[in-house]
């Protein structure tokens, strides 16, 4: 069964759709079958993979709302085993939408129910906010992942979205958990970067992955060719970086599935 990991942090700009395109990439250069299921208005997600949100039939609006199914919504990406079900913007008005819906924090749980079989991973771009998206996205997973960016606000609004992971766990989806906090656009030369990654590790402990996101120029211009970093530059510190946390997060599953004596 396909392991769903969400990729949440309310507060924007830390690095949560770069991390889900990249690790979504990288997880499928390593013989994973994924799914990267943009639930961003924004859908910058479906853009940076190469799928252009105004020129597709269906997308996650469509399943959420029209009650499309699901497999409509699918696309494949340039990368073997990585599809993708693109976002819209119409997703912006999805939440009011899902306010009359019979159950609605389960609405994306019952979507991605038939998929489980098929896919080794099922990774979650979530909105910058705590909304009933980003709810049904955590309602939904097996995991979070957080990404921490190194500057002054890092810890902001955390505890805020612990709690509501904690408030989620008890009332709707007591198998979530945190897969781990992931430090993005961190610069060793920086004095402030160091001093957060000591906070950050201090706080969560063995929650923070080992793999840190260094701060790279390919990582970011990838996007704008409609490709994750590991197409557009193979040897890009961005690549090394995800390829060691896809690593790093397989090698933890594989530890997870195994019983103890």
């Amino acid at each position: 069964m396909g392991k769903i990991i969400s990729i949440v942090n309310q507060k924007g700009g830390v690095g949560k759709t770069t991390t889900s395109m990249n690790l979504a990439a990288s997880l499928a250069a390593l013989e994973k079958k994924v799914l990267l299921v943009d639930a961003d208005p924004q859908a910058n997600a479906s853009s940076g993979m190469g799928v252009d949100p105004t020129q597709i039939d269906s997308s996650i609006y469509n399943c959420l709302i029209d009650g499309v199914d699901v497999r409509e919504s699918i696309y494949t990406t340039e990368i073997d085993g990585l599809d993708i079900i693109p976002s819209h913007i119409d997703l912006v008005g999805a939440e009011i939408e899902m306010l009359q819906v019979k159950d609605r924090e389960r609405v994306v749980a019952r979507m991605l129910e038939p998929l489980k079989g098929e896919y080794d991973y099922i990774l979650i771009d979530c909105s910058p906010s705590l909304g009933l998206i980003t709810v049904n996205a955590l309602t939904a997973s097996d995991s979070v992942i957080i990404p921490v960016q190194c500057e002054y606000f890092a810890l902001e609004g955390i505890s805020k979205l612990l709690n509501t992971i904690k408030i989620i766990k008890s009332k709707l989806n007591p198998r979530l958990e945190i897969e781990g906090f992931l430090l993005t656009m961190y610069d060793s030369r920086l004095r402030l970067a160091n001093q957060i990654y000591d906070e950050v590790k201090r706080h969560f402990q063995e929650l923070v992955f080992d793999t840190v996101i260094m701060r790279n120029v390919k990582l970011s211009e990838a996007p704008s060719h409609g490709l994750p970093v590991l197409l557009y530059d193979a040897d890009a510190m961005g690549t090394k970086n995800h390829l060691a946390l896809a690593n790093e997060i397989i090698a933890k599953n594989k530890e997870e599935a195994v019983p103890a004596e």
